[in-house]
């Protein structure tokens, strides 16, 4: 049986380049052997953390809405993509706030110091395109992603970042960023 490759495309824009690279990533886990599944963040609905502290003496969060099913999938996956586009030089408003619900992890694991897995294998690619070529356009996104993979239990085993990709569907017009996305999928099976 292959692994099980989730991919999470973040973008509110549907079929823009974070989530063509996301499928992209995924057609390479596919054709090493993997099993696959994309998920549009947008399809769900959710708020973002309140704060409220319910999940300090259990670990889990207290609001009932769709973030439970994918966090659900994120933890029976053993391969994760992470795909979030830049704006206003941070990680997107739509992943921010998923990943704020995450908090519920950071409880369980630093609160109740327990962990989500005995011994985890699991791995991941951080995926994000940004309009702009400013320096350090990606800095702040990479720390929360690298929070995210860490809180998560996932191993962190590459990010692609490419700047100056902005225009919707733009990065298909770039063999060589869809090959390298299409490579580190295989890689990561």
């Amino acid at each position: 049986m292959g692994l099980n490759c989730l991919a999470l495309a973040c973008s509110p824009r549907r079929h823009g380049n974070t989530s063509i690279l996301a499928r992209k990533a995924l057609d390479g886990c596919r054709d090493a052997g993997g099993k696959t599944d994309f998920l549009y963040l947008t399809d769900y609905s959710y708020v973002p953390c309140r704060a409220c502290g319910g999940c300090d003496k259990t670990g889990k969060c207290v609001v009932k809405d769709d973030a439970a099913q994918l966090f659900e999938k994120i933890l029976a996956c053993d391969r994760f993509i992470l795909a979030a586009p830049i704006f206003s030089m941070g990680i997107c408003a739509q992943a921010k706030s998923f990943i704020d619900r995450a908090q519920q992890f950071w409880a369980f694991k630093y609160l109740l110091g327990r962990r989500l897995f005995d011994s985890s294998q699991r791995k991941g690619i951080y995926i994000s395109c940004a309009g702009t070529r400013l320096p350090r356009v990606f800095d702040g996104a990479l720390q929360v992603a690298r929070y995210f993979f860490m809180i998560m239990e996932i191993e962190l085993a590459a990010t692609c970042c490419y700047p100056g990709v902005d225009a919707k569907g733009e990065v298909g017009k770039a063999p060589e960023i869809l090959e390298d996305v299409y490579d580190l999928g295989r890689k990561l099976v």
